[in-house]
């Protein structure tokens, strides 16, 4: 009669001790960063005003205005561009 071969864990135990010896090291140099606070200026929409003007006239000069509308819009939860006089607006800094 011939031997039966029996299954042993050391080549899983190897092949996870080698996993672990080569993912260890990626993930002790990743670095998390906390989210810096976001602040806001409040503004009372006039007659006239468009979301395209307010952000403009409230981004730097190298600013993407798109980006502020699309932010103002996130912020207030905006449905279309459409402003309401007296509506309270709150536009990122």
């Amino acid at each position: 009669m011939g031997r039966r071969k029996h299954f042993t864990l050391m080549p899983a135990i190897a092949l996870a001790a080698l996993g672990v010896m080569v993912a260890l090291p990626m993930l002790s140099s990743v670095r998390l960063y906390a989210a810096s606070a976001q602040h806001y200026t409040t503004v009372t929409v006039q007659p006239g005003d468009t979301l395209w003007g307010l952000a403009a006239a409230h981004s730097g000069s190298s600013a993407d205005v798109q980006e502020i509308v699309d932010r103002i819009s996130d912020v207030n939860h905006l449905q279309s561009g459409a402003l309401q006089p007296g509506e309270h607006l709150r536009i990122p800094e």
